[in-house]
């Protein structure tokens, strides 16, 4: 990509209003004349300011440049730039729902100043510095009395859709996502919903009625006219349901079965000993992923205040249960996301483009990969060599824990399958890494038969 030449981001194509572009490694966004009179209210209403300080958009700098040199530009902006970008298919339950109380909440904001959100997509969503956060500034127009919330279907779609079934059905669908990327269409989603949903007065009005009344062929289009009072009144419904959902029957059966079990005493307090050393060695470690980090104990560990961490793990109600642990202790640098490192996120969209795959985005400085190897290895069958690639994707540096088959997990995963891992010995696993890493320090525990790596990128 020649970086001399701003370059249109692939994801930002949709709205005429203006666009997102990278410019000599830099982030803007284009606002477009067509727009101004929009932005400038959003702005001089005090609106944009507003959001700003309580936290709920992203701040800007005004840049006087036309960089594109796009006879439709009006102004450029430069937002605080997000490192760590994440997808809806990628976050836990609570995740989504705080997206979308957000996304009501600002709704609402608009409206004390006569604007209106016309998006309400959870792309313009991320968690950023523990909270979610709205990145699209270009959703804010001039509210017309009487007009219908523009993305209230898309909201419906979006999010009370994927809520209200995981609610309802008690299990992570947030990967409903990668098959409907613009939302879960409400007819599918009504005849997935049990029966006792449709008890739920709020529930049955915007999902049930509304994907009935979608369905039906209209000849001639018919201008809804909603005055403001009965949209506030629709926002505060739809923020009356989504705070209602719960996520509580997986979690409860689930939690206690996959909390990291110490194999002999001790064995945790020294696991957390060693790493802390190795860590406290790697300051120029900025950026840390944890590779099925499960409920987040090694990531808080390396949560030092200069460092920001991925908390990436396939187990949903681990995942929500360390972003509850987030927002609950105001830690603002673990990312926490849903990830099955045997089918990664890929990338996604219009050319393959518009949205990147995980591996693209959770590149780190380091990588750890804790009690995941025999998991890996032996219950899904992939070799050593293909482990190593993957860590060597994801880190530069890597701490990596090799777990022998003289261990009970190991013993565990191999009660139940025919034993073909003769492969499965340290040499072979040293073999395997040394094609992409430098082995620093190796490290038997005391305290059990598991074994400790720090490795550096060849």
């Amino acid at each position: 990509m020649n970086e001399d030449k701003p370059q249109r981001h692939p994801s930002s194509y949709r709205d005429p209003s203006g666009f997102v572009f990278t410019y000599q490694n830099q982030l803007y966004r284009q606002v477009n004349k067509c727009f101004s009179a929009d932005f400038e209210t959003f702005v001089r209403s005090g609106l944009y300011q507003s959001l700003v300080d309580q936290k709920f958009l992203i701040p800007h700098k005004v840049v006087p440049q036309n960089f594109t040199g796009d006879e439709a530009w009006f102004a450029t902006l430069k937002p605080e730039r997000i490192e760590r970008i994440s997808y809806p298919y990628e976050w836990s339950f609570s995740m989504l729902k705080d997206a979308a109380l957000l996304t009501l909440q600002l709704a609402l904001k608009a409206l004390e100043k006569d604007m209106i959100l016309k998006d309400a997509s959870p792309y313009n969503v991320q968690f950023y510095k523990g909270r979610a956060v709205f990145i699209d500034t270009l959703s804010f127009e001039n509210y017309k009395e009487g007009e219908p919330w523009i993305a209230y279907r898309q909201f419906c779609e979006n999010f009370l859709a994927p809520l209200s079934l995981m609610h309802y059905v008690g299990l992570p669908l947030q990967g409903l996502f990668l098959a409907y990327p613009d939302g879960i269409p409400l007819l599918l989603a009504k005849k997935l919903l049990p029966f006792k949903s449709k008890l739920n007065a709020l529930l049955y009005l915007h999902l049930h009625l509304h994907a009935s009344l979608s369905a039906k062929e209209v000849k001639q289009e018919r201008k809804t006219i909603l005055s403001k009072q009965k949209l506030i009144n629709l926002l505060k419904g739809l923020q009356s349901l989504v705070s209602s959902f719960r996520f509580d029957k997986y979690e409860n059966v689930w939690g206690k079965y996959y909390e990291e079990a110490e194999t002999r005493p001790g064995y945790l307090d020294e696991k957390k000993t060693v790493i802390s050393s190795w860590l406290s060695n790697l300051a120029d470690a900025k950026s840390v992923i944890d590779i099925g980090g499960n409920k987040g104990e090694f990531s808080l560990l390396a949560a030092t205040p200069e460092r920001t961490v991925i908390c990436a793990d396939g187990e949903h109600h681990a995942i929500e249960r360390l972003y509850q642990q987030t927002k609950e202790q105001s830690i603002t640098n673990v990312l926490p996301l849903c990830i099955d490192f045997t089918n990664p996120s890929p990338a996604i969209g219009v050319n393959n483009k518009e949205r990147s795959s995980f591996f693209e985005r959770a590149s780190s400085d380091l990588a750890m990969a804790l009690a995941l190897v025999h998991h890996l290895a032996i219950g899904k069958n992939i070799s050593f060599d293909l482990i190593a690639e993957m860590c060597a994707q994801l880190g530069k540096t890597l701490i990596i824990e090799f777990v022998t088959r003289e261990d009970e997990k190991v013993q565990l995963l191999l009660r139940y399958k025919k034993d073909i891992y003769d492969w499965y010995t340290e040499e072979n696993f040293q073999a395997a890494f040394s094609k992409h890493f430098k082995v620093i320090e190796r490290r038997l525990l005391t305290t059990s038969s598991r074994i400790l790596y720090l490795m550096k990128g060849l």
